[in-house]
């Protein structure tokens, strides 16, 4: 009886430490890994049309290629989700093209589908709207915040090979 109790302990023990070793918690997350997690995060708000956390993401002196300031972008996504039923954003590829400090550039790809809309893409094999998007980040006490913006439309055929591979995979009709 001792020996098989030593035996649950020694296994249940084995199973903690193995729970330990393979956890994601204790791999300590990189700063690249928390840019990254920040696209998938806005797609996740933007979704929801959760526009007052999604600015939360910005910083006060941010700029977009067009001049708007951070109110600016407010009103911008105000109108967007305004007119939408619903939004289905798929992040495809992203790349950080400069990891300093207190800096950071990325590219990111993203496609965009108005909810309703979605399943009938996926039956008649028409694509997501695309859009190649460069965000210029900034470190501050809170964390990573957005600086700067540009994003352009693109078609299929303008994404890059590891983005093709990923809608391939949620539009398999494509």
């Amino acid at each position: 009886m001792a020996k098989n109790k030593s035996g649950r302990i020694g296994l249940i023990l084995l199973s903690f430490y193995l729970g330990l070793a393979l956890s994601p918690s204790c791999h300590k997350k990189t700063e690249e890994d928390v840019i990254l997690e920040l696209v998938n995060t806005l797609a996740g708000l933007a979704e929801k049309k959760d526009l007052e956390t999604i600015i939360t993401y910005f910083a006060d002196d941010f700029s977009d290629f067009e001049g708007r300031d951070k109110a600016g972008l407010k009103a911008l996504l105000a109108g967007y989700f305004s007119g939408r039923t619903g939004i289905v954003v798929h992040p495809l590829s992203s790349r950080i093209d400069t990891l300093e400090m207190t800096q950071a550039f990325l590219q990111t790809e993203v496609a965009l589908s108005s909810g309703g809309a979605e399943a009938l893409r996926r039956l008649v094999r028409i694509s997501p709207d695309n859009y190649r998007i460069k965000i210029g980040l900034v470190k501050e006490a809170t964390g990573w915040l957005i600086q700067s913006a540009e994003w352009s439309y693109i078609s299929l055929d303008g994404l890059s090979p590891e983005s093709l591979t990923m809608l391939k995979k949620i539009f398999p009709k494509l």
